[in-house]
Formats: C-alpha cells, structure tokens, sequence
C-alpha cells in the first residue's frame, strides 16, 4: 500500500479506536475468545492455519525443507511434551528465557527485560490464559506494537521440537511455555522463525512497549546524559545497561565488585545528594536476580552514606537486588545504557510526565519518492518531507542549554518478513533542515533541490545503518524544521514509519509527495481491506478489486483512474453511511444480513426494486445459505449507484425510459456497454476458480 494510502487507513482505524494500547487490531482478523469458545465447544484444539506446523513456518534457508537443521523436526503441543504443562509459574522470570537452535537472543534479551515490568509484561501476555481445564483450547495469544499500532496475534500451540526438546526457547525447568509460544507468535508477525535470526535488542524493546528506544555507548556518553536519565525516569522510560563480554567465558562473570558481565540490568533513578559540601551524582541499578550487589562506593552499607543528611538518606532507599552507585562509577564501570521512552497510552502512572508522540507512514518509490541520501544532490529532495513545529523550550532550570528535546526514530516496515524473498534491512537514516521564514504557519511544505544545494542541514541521524530502526535524540531553538527520511541509495523500494518523541507538544504535517496525491484502485482495496479487517461486529471477506474499480469509477469526476483525496472523502461518507444502513438491518446482530433484512435495507438506501431483481441480487451476492455480508452488501449498492447513475445520463429527457438507435449507441457507446455491464454483472452469478 503506498504511503498515502497507508495513512488514510490508518487514520480512520485509529479514529475508530483500533490498533491503540487499550484496543489492539485483531492480527489477520482472528478473534482470541472467539476462537477459543469455537474449540471449547466443540471439545477440540485449535489448528492455526495462518500459520501451520509446517516447513515454511520454520524458515527458508537455513531453516528450510531441505536443511539438516530441520530433518527429524516434529510439532508438539506442551501436553505432549510434560504431563503437567504450566503457562507461568510463579510469575516470570529470567529464568524462564533459555536459547534455543536460533540466532536470536537480541529477542530474548529483550523478552527478559519484560519479567522486569508488571505493567508491560501483562500487556504483551495477556492474563486469563493457560492450560487449565475451563480454559485451554490449544489457542494463546499476545500483543505487539507494529509500526504505529498494537496487533493481538493469535497461535496454536503446536511448537517445533527435535527428539522430544523444544528447537527453541525452552523454560530452565522445562514445564513452563510462556516464553516458547510468545516466541513463535513474534515468529509469526515476522513470517517464520528463520526471520528472526540477528537483530538489536531494541527492536524487541520497541515492539513490546510501542516505545522509541536510544542506545547510549557509555564511554562515549553526551555530556548531559545524567539530565537525560532523570528526565526518562520521569517519563516513566524503561531503562536498562549492561557491561561488555570479550568471549562467552565472561557471560554472568562476577567483578571483584560484585557486578555481573553480560547481565541485564535496570536503571530505576537518579538522584543528587549534598555529600561533604558538594553536590554528588548518584543512580540507582537494580539486578533482577534480586541479590548480587554493588559492593563500592555509595553501596547499601558504605561510609559514604555517613556524610549524607538523614532527611537525603530517607529518600534514597534502595530494595533487595538495587544499590546506589555514583554516576562516575556507573560510566567507568558499564558499557551500554538504552532508554526506551514510552508512549502516553502505555504509561498508567499519573506521576509522570508524558512526551508528546506523533506518528507517520511513508514510503520510498523508485521514480518518484526514493532520493537517496545528501550524497544524490540532484534526486535528495524528491524524498518525502514531514514538517515539526517546536514551540515551548524544555523546563530545566540546570540546564544552561536553551532548546526544544526531541527524539526522532525512522523504521522501515516489514524487512523480515521479505527475507523470504531475498530482502533484507537497507541502509536508512534522515536530515533535519530549518523550514525558511516565508513558508512558516503553512502545513504543506515542499522544498525543491534549489534549497537543499544551497542550504546545510542543521541536524541529522547518527549514521545512516541496515538496522530496522536509526533512532537519534536532538536538541534545537524553538522554530519549524523538516525532517527528510531516506535510503542509503536512490531508487529503493521500502514503506517506513516516522516517529517524533518530544518533550513538550509539537506540530508536525506530513506530505509524502506522490507525483499525482491520488488512490488508485489498487489502494482503495487495500483502505478499506484494512479497515474492515478491524471490525468485529460485522461479517466480510474482503472486497474484491471488481468492487474498487466500480467505486473508482463512481466517484472518479474527471476520469483519469484514481481518487483525488476530496473524492475519497466523498466514498468515505458513503461508505459510512451504508454501514450505519447495514448494522441498523441486521436485527439479529449476527454480522450478516438475511434477505428480507437486504431488501429493507436497498430500501433504506434509496432503492425500489421489483421482486424478480431482489430475488437475482440475492442470489448474486448471497453466501451458500443466502446470507449478505458487508462487502457484498457494499458491492451490490455500489454497483445499483453506478448503474442508476449511467442510466440517468443516457436518458437526456428525465422520462425514465431510455430507447437508443444505432446512431446513439455509437454515440454514447463507453456508457451503453458500461450499463450493459453492470446489468449482467448485477444478475448474473459468476463464478471462477
């Protein structure tokens, strides 16, 4: 779906309440307790056939049919694995997390930053799951943020195994299943387990949280990174740091200090304390193991604390498994920090303080919107261009830096799923340029090549990478900038989504540029496939590309193919206003409509028909047991609209007959033979295989 499209859909979801934290979009349309009320009745498991025990669910190369990794490979369910399966025991933990025959403890790594928060953990595995009586079907689910919206995706329980142990990531203890099944649901929204093979740990971060995600090389650290950490934690960001390994040896190695190497940590504060006359930098780490501490200074029983007020003491208590260190010591003795800033509907907390978030999708088109890199001055401005509005300066009074903080992150959408095909990341980042004075307050801004030859860029991403996300904090004057995202190369093929994490609120327009800003037939299917999808109060398919073509030609004024956005607006309203029509007359609330319920609903819509045409469009557009779902419904009415409007224009003397000779048959042949269509293609039923 091309950028505009994508944004359309996306717009009228998310106005419907779809795809956000609290309502996430039903992945490939499959409904959770649906589905499990469905299999609890009829006394059987759940088979998912999106996603089959099969070869092509494990991979394509060195997971595929033909690969030795794979011979002997069987799918099991837990119950067939362990007398007494568990979903959690005890609550998640670390422990819980084992790698399996596949490069991806990126993942895992990430997944284990879960066990460390209640809140984020219950919303990516939803409660209420397991292998209880009342409740196991052979069907689980979970929740994750994809490009701008959650998705709940539903799997079987079916897990590949080799000689009777799990492929891949297995529980310490062996009876618990948790983290093997959400492993293979972030398989499936990735297209097979081989998809996840290498990658950052922050992709798992983001895609668990809906969060945009810094990583931070402490030994090259910003000089006001302590100002970075606190205002995080008061954003309730997730925070973790880690120290490096130099061989697998040194994974979990205990320093003379009692810190772990290669070990997850949390950052859970930041504080200063007065500490002999001087202001002392101080952060608080915890070890999820809940013991192992810090032994230096600052920690839970050192003479430094002796120097601090008692009323400074109270407030900087530190639990089992957390200790105070100095912020000196923390850069000289861990390696990475990362930051996962959450997004407002994510957070439940009323004491934090919330960044304002926007959210784009774009794409890149060879030929039109695919510039290239600052290295292709003659092509860069054809890139898609977004426009922020940074007006209210950070509120930091120990900051002698006057600015606007702001983080911006470019992903480029479904690479691993195109492995399959021979895709793979490509090499993306962006350029922020001041917008000139004379185009301020205006909300489509396009800078031509003249200005990018002529003008520097006042900021840009770190680096230009292969990684799914490139992701860089800035900090600038208020004023009106735009951000330029783009490939490595010219002319690359890739859909992306544009994030902007800032402080204080901003404005930011969009405007991705495609040379006619017109839907074509294509698209419209697409829209409106998504949308739909989303429903679950009413039944459908899908609609067909024959019905995005009538809808095309219904509202297309000046003939060229495609809808202007004023003549989508036009279809929207329509389409509305025929939901509204179809929900009013299905009586039953089944999702479908009976005919009696169609014909008062042509009615309703402003058609009178006789019986033998009700009785042909029932049988047109009717399911085997002579039920109207919503994309036929709209199929039908589209198609009448279409067929009353020709006929209108053929009948010049509005006296509701029309009789043509030969002569005007030729004259007005494109609209006699389109009539002619839409009739046979009203009453006749046709089929295809």
């Amino acid at each position: 779906m091309s950028g505009v499209a994508s944004t359309l859909a996306k717009k009228r979801a998310l106005a419907a309440g779809f795809g956000t934290n609290a309502n996430a979009t039903k992945y490939l349309n499959q409904d959770f307790q649906t589905l499990r009320t469905e299999c609890l009745s009829r006394g059987s498991l759940f088979t998912d056939p999106t996603f089959p025990a099969a070869p092509e669910s494990l991979g394509f190369r060195e997971l595929g049919p033909t690969s030795s990794k794979t011979r002997g490979v069987q799918w099991k369910r837990p119950g067939e694995l362990v007398s007494k399966p568990e979903f959690i025991v005890g609550g998640a933990s670390r422990t819980d997390i084992c790698q399996g025959g596949l490069g991806d403890c990126w993942l895992l790594a990430a997944i284990a930053s879960l066990t460390l928060n209640e809140d984020v953990m219950a919303r990516v595995v939803p409660t209420g799951q397991g292998f209880g009586r009342s409740e196991y079907a052979g069907i689980f689910h979970f929740q994750f943020w994809q490009f701008g919206e959650w998705v709940d995706v539903v799997i079987d329980d079916r897990l590949p195994t080799k000689d009777g142990e799990l492929l891949f990531v297995h529980s310490a203890e062996g009876s618990e299943f948790w983290s093997a099944l959400l492993e293979k649901a972030y398989a499936k929204v990735n297209g097979c387990y081989e998809a996840l093979s290498g990658g950052s740990t922050t992709e798992g971060f983001e895609d668990f949280t809906g969060g945009i995600a810094e990583n931070y090389e402490l030994r090259k650290a910003p000089s006001d990174l302590f100002q970075i950490i606190k205002k995080a934690l008061e954003s309730g960001a997730l925070l973790g740091c880690s120290i490096d390994i130099t061989s697998q040896a040194d994974s979990e190695a205990i320093t003379y200090q009692k810190l772990v190497k290669g070990h997850a940590y949390s950052l859970t504060g930041a504080t200063e304390v007065t500490y002999r006359g001087r202001k002392e930098k101080l952060v608080r780490v915890r070890n999820p193991w809940g013991t192992v501490e810090w032994t230096g200074a600052w920690s839970d029983s050192s003479s430094e604390w002796n120097s601090v007020d008692e009323s400074e003491r109270e407030n900087v208590k530190a639990d089992d498994g957390e200790f105070w260190m100095s912020f000196t010591d923390f850069t000289r003795n861990y390696h990475r920090l990362e930051i996962c800033t959450l997004t407002p509907d994510t957070l439940t907390a009323d004491d934090v303080k919330h960044w304002s978030v926007s959210n784009f999708d774009g794409a890149w088109r060879k030929g039109s919107t695919a510039g290239g890199c600052r290295n292709n001055p003659y092509t860069f401005w054809m890139n898609p261009q977004f426009k922020i509005k940074l007006d209210e300066e950070d509120d930091d009074p120990d900051d002698n830096e006057v600015g606007c903080s702001f983080v911006v992150g470019l992903i480029q959408k479904n690479r691993r799923r195109m492995r399959k095909v021979g895709e793979d990341m490509l090499t993306i980042g962006f350029a922020i340029y001041e917008v000139p004075q004379q185009f301020h307050g205006q909300t489509e801004v396009k800078l031509d090549k003249n200005y990018f030859l002529t003008h520097a860029q006042k900021a840009h991403s770190e680096t230009f990478i292969n990684l799914r996300e490139v992701s860089t904090r800035f900090k600038l004057p208020p004023g009106e900038y735009l951000i330029v995202p783009s490939t490595f190369e010219p002319n690359q093929n890739a859909d992306f989504c544009l994030r902007v994490f800032s402080e204080k609120q901003h404005e930011t327009h969009g405007k991705h540029h495609f040379p006619d800003m017109e839907i074509s037939a294509v698209e419209l299917q697409s829209i409106f496939n998504k949308i739909v999808a989303k429903r679950t109060d009413i039944k459908t398919d899908g609609f067909s590309m024959d019905t995005a073509r009538v809808m095309v030609n219904l509202m297309d004024d000046n003939g060229n193919g495609k809808l202007g956005l004023g003549e989508f607006a036009t279809l929207w309203k329509k389409i509305q206003k025929y939901l509204a029509i179809y929900k009013k007359n299905d009586m039953d609330g089944s999702g479908t409509m009976s005919t009696p319920e169609m014909r008062m609903a042509l009615k309703e819509a402003g058609f009178t028909l006789n019986n033998s045409i009700h009785q042909a469009l029932a049988v047109r557009f009717g399911e085997a047991d002579m039920t109207i779902d919503f994309d036929n419904f709209v199929a039908c009415v589209m198609r009448l609209e279409m067929m009353f409007k020709v006929f209108w224009k053929l009948d010049m003397d509005n006296s509701g007959n029309i009789e043509l000779d030969f002569f005007q048959v030729r004259t007005h042949k494109r609209l006699f033979f389109m009539l002619l269509l839409l009739w046979s293609f009203l009453l006749m039923r046709t089929f295809c295989c």
